[in-house]
């Protein structure tokens, strides 16, 4: 028995949830999601809450329900609050500048990295250390989000690189003498 499964998704106020041709959509007051639904689960959806539950006691059944309540979850969470990820990025001469539709990095290569901000997605330098990024859709800002950290990921020696706010960098001890 799925533990996240069994509870069922609460629609906040100001949202509408429907399902129609396999594709459940959510609508509130940041935009619209859509995800299409697993053919092993079963999704009811009432005034207040959206139920998942698995077509039989299968293991592929099972193993997708709780995933399933968690996906519906997280569009309930996007189109209400939204999502945001925060990048620090610490070295000599390291720096990021929001450009329109463009984020244009400094990390020490011999040219500057400029990353293309998808629709849907807002990118925010408050400071030339600090990256946010914001937008509904939780898998989108994960991805943008892993992408620039791919370009220079933090080394365990000094901690340069791009880091996610709050994630530990192990740490090494340089060489003797």
């Amino acid at each position: 028995m799925s533990r996240i499964g069994k509870k069922p998704v609460a629609i906040p106020g100001g949202v509408t949830a429907k399902i129609e041709n396999g594709v459940l959509s959510v609508k509130g007051p940041k935009g619209t999601l859509t995800m299409g639904l697993s053919d092993q689960v079963t999704y009811s959806v009432d005034e207040a809450t959206v139920a998942v539950q698995p077509i039989n006691q299968s293991k592929q059944a099972r193993s997708h329900w709780g995933m399933q309540r968690t996906l519906v979850s997280n569009l309930m969470e996007g189109v209400t609050n939204g999502f945001t990820k925060v990048l620090d990025i610490k070295g000599v001469g390291y720096r990021a500048t929001a450009q329109g539709k463009n984020l244009k990095l400094q990390l020490g290569y011999s040219h500057d990295v400029d990353i293309a901000v998808p629709e849907g997605i807002e990118i925010k330098t408050p400071d030339n250390t600090t990256v946010e990024i914001s937008g509904i859709d939780k898998q989108k800002v994960g991805q943008i989000a892993a992408e620039i950290r791919r370009w220079r990921k933090p080394e365990p020696y000094k901690g340069k690189g791009i880091a996610y706010r709050g994630e530990f960098i192990f740490r090494k001890e340089g060489k003797k003498k």
